[in-house]
């Protein structure tokens, strides 16, 4: 009896892995696309980083830093949602 329920559980993951394929493959991006989606990406990485610098900062001067720092970045993520 286990054994018919495994088998069904397998199927749905086949089934399932099947589906996320083709939804994947008619998300065909232009290569002016994908490279907006890497820059993004690339810029929020780095708004991760520069706010657990800033979190973790006593020194005033290189907290003004971290805060003009965040600012650019999330002025050109802006930036990058506008050109979508």
């Amino acid at each position: 009896m286990a054994r018919g329920w495994e088998s069904k559980a397998v199927d749905e993951q086949i089934a399932t892995a099947a589906a996320n394929r083709e939804t994947h493959k008619s998300k065909h991006h232009s290569p002016e696309q994908v490279e907006m989606l890497r820059q993004r990406k690339v810029l929020e990485l780095s708004r991760a980083r520069v706010t657990c610098d800033l979190e973790n900062s006593q020194d005033p001067r290189y907290r003004s830093l971290l805060l003009r720092a965040l600012e650019d970045l999330e002025a050109q993520i802006a930036g990058l949602q506008k050109a979508v």
